[in-house]
């Protein structure tokens, strides 16, 4: 009698423990870590960011200081959130690594000329948009390379691994050799060392590398529409609403459009 009442009593414990982990597991799996609230409690807000792309995020190899678009936008998010926006912390992303960062909680949020696609919003939530670019073409002055219609097997085509760019040149321009990079200066470079015969990106990159170096120009206009968003690990609703709030607390004061002006050179449309 009195073993069966402990055999009874250890598989009643072994399924309360089974209970008890199932319960944990699901916690997990839905009820992570609220984002904003990590954020809070950190007193930092940890940033995703370009350290390679004039305009939006590059890094002074004189200085180490990263300034850009992109990163005047994590300062006044880091300001609605914590009320200091040197309470930032900044972490190098490429196309290719930054989906990956932010589901692996290496950062809080990308803000890193990410645009918002179907396929994407599978993996991560986007904000509102922030900034609407479209790709285009980067070529050296006198090319014969005058928009998309002059690409064909006979052409070199850079671009980054992991963008949409490489996708969009893919079916655009199906006849030319492309050619992906690690990186936006890796590919710039690549073009100016005569390794390829056009780079392809988004027409507000391609000004970035156009202001580094005026022998180049863009032509062929643009060929797709990419809007920007900031990208948030799935889950974190409030978080996406604070980001939206700021963005429409940005355009209704105008610091927006200063920044856009500051950055870009034009006024936004």
């Amino acid at each position: 009698m009195n073993r069966r009442l402990s055999r009874t009593f250890r598989w009643s414990a072994a399924v309360l423990s089974l209970i008890i982990m199932l319960i944990a597991a699901g916690c997990g799996s839905s009820g992570e870590v609220d984002t904003l609230e990590a954020i809070k409690k950190r007193g930092k807000l940890v940033a995703g960011v370009k350290y390679d792309t004039k305009l939006f995020g590059l890094q002074d190899p004189a200085t180490g200081q990263v300034e850009g678009f992109d990163i005047d936008m994590a300062k006044a998010l880091a300001k609605k959130i914590l009320g200091d926006e040197t309470k930032l912390e900044l972490k190098e992303v490429t196309s290719k690594t930054r989906i990956d960062m932010l589901r692996n909680g290496d950062i809080d949020i990308i803000i890193a000329t990410m645009t918002i696609t179907e396929e994407r919003k599978e993996q991560v939530d986007f904000s509102d948009v922030y900034f609407e670019a479209g790709q285009s073409l980067l070529v050296k002055k006198g090319s014969p390379i005058t928009g998309l219609e002059s690409l064909n097997k006979d052409t070199k085509v850079l671009t980054v691994k992991g963008s949409t760019s490489a996708q969009n040149i893919r079916e655009k321009a199906p006849d030319a050799e492309i050619l992906e990079f690690e990186n936006y200066q890796d590919a710039f470079t690549a073009l100016r060392a005569g390794q390829g015969d056009a780079l392809t990106t988004d027409n507000s990159i391609l000004l970035g590398m156009q202001k580094q170096d005026p022998n180049y120009e863009l032509v062929g206009g643009n060929f797709t529409d990419e809007p920007y968003g900031m990208a948030i690990k799935k889950g974190n609703p409030e978080f996406v609403k604070t980001v939206n709030e700021l963005l429409k607390e940005m355009k209704e004061s105008g610091e927006y459009d200063r920044l856009y002006e500051q950055w870009m050179g034009i006024k936004p449309e």
